[in-house]
């Protein structure tokens, strides 16, 4: 009897490991995917929050524990709790916004129908044809479309209730998981080094770019759009404009996305008051739109990420809707994360290939 050769034998035990490593993986990742967004904001959290966590360990002499604790607070009290509160002056607000619209104390498409009645025909008519010249008609069907929400979101208060308790839930996750990532994240990151399969200076280029992507994205991306959102507040709020804290979290919401931003909300508000005949409030309104809100992105974002970091214009705007489409709110970290990954591996890939 021929003993069996070694070599076939650790090919044997390489692919039977490799093809138990992919099961398993993709189990893993079927039970862990209803708490994705969690189990990202953690990531992404711990990774921002990472020199934070560093200074607090110096701070307390070394223990990791502690200064895992005391950073999970800073981020409690600096970030979850004021996004709280604005969700509940937005929600109030935009109820307020609601009753006024449909009690018709705000008469939007009355001043809009002045400025299509003075067109010309053939724009009337091409109006007409499009189904939008009577603009009164369209806000009842708006505000009859909002009842009829409003309803279903009443007849579906259980189903409300059960997705609060989901978001409690992985609330609770989320900050559980980002103690330990806060704690354990430096050995974690090494783990992860040693066990991918790339060369270690493939390896290091792929985690990086991941942390970089991330950084940029959450510490740029987001208090790009929170600056946005705040100068829009304001320039509503001098003009006396109805909800403006509810359109300025639209546009901190808009300014995610490159190229479209913020113009999407001040814009068609600048018009209208044109429109009704107040030109000094439109033109002001979009001065401050231009000079202003639109030179934030180009000011602050350079300063807060870098000019390195960024990944065309274009294919940010594609990575985030995408990436929303598919994880939801966390797509707009995950769309561009998965895009800079995608062109830093087949630039390794590249690399690796003229070396050959």
């Amino acid at each position: 009897m021929t003993p069996p050769d070694p070599i076939q034998s650790r090919t044997l035990q390489s692919k039977s490991l490799l093809w138990l490593l992919v099961i398993l993986t993709v189990l893993f990742c079927v039970v862990v995917w209803p708490l994705f967004g969690a189990v990202a904001w953690a990531v992404f959290m711990a990774i921002v929050f990472a020199s934070a966590q560093e200074r607090m360990v110096r701070l307390c002499r070394g223990r990791a524990g502690w200064a895992a604790a005391f950073t999970l607070m800073v981020i409690v009290v600096s970030v979850l709790l004021p996004m709280a509160l604005l969700a509940v002056s937005v929600v109030h607000e935009a109820t307020a916004f609601y009753a006024r619209l449909s009690s018709g104390e705000i008469g939007i498409a009355q001043y809009l129908q002045h400025g299509i009645d003075a067109l010309p025909a053939w724009a009337h008519t091409a109006l007409e044809r499009w189904g939008v010249a009577d603009l009164a008609a369209m806000q009842r069907k708006f505000v009859v479309a909002l009842g009829a929400s409003a309803q279903a979101l009443t007849a579906h208060a259980f189903t409300i209730g059960q997705n609060t308790l989901e978001f409690v839930v992985e609330l609770f996750v989320m900050l559980y998981l980002l103690f330990f990532l806060l704690r354990d994240g430096k050995s974690l990151s090494v783990q992860a080094e040693r066990a991918l399969p790339l060369e270690p200076e493939h390896t290091r280029h792929l985690l990086t770019q991941f942390a970089t992507v991330v950084r940029a994205t959450v510490k740029g991306n987001v208090l790009v759009a929170l600056v946005q959102g705040a100068l829009g507040w304001l320039a509503f709020w001098v003009l006396d404009i109805s909800g403006a804290l509810l359109w300025g979290t639209v546009m901190a919401l808009l300014s995610l996305l490159p190229a479209v931003g913020a113009a999407l909300v001040w814009g068609p508000v600048a018009l209208y008051l044109l429109i009704t005949g107040d030109a000094v409030p439109a033109l002001g309104l979009a001065a401050w739109g231009v000079l202003v809100i639109g030179l934030v992105d180009n000011l602050l974002r350079p300063i807060l990420v870098g000019k390195d970091t960024r990944l065309p214009d274009y294919l940010v705007l594609i990575a985030t809707l995408g990436g929303m489409a598919v994880f939801g709110l966390s797509g707009f970290v995950v769309g561009p994360v998965i895009a800079a990954l995608f062109i830093t591996a087949w630039d390794i890939f590249a690399r690796s290939r003229k070396g050959l």
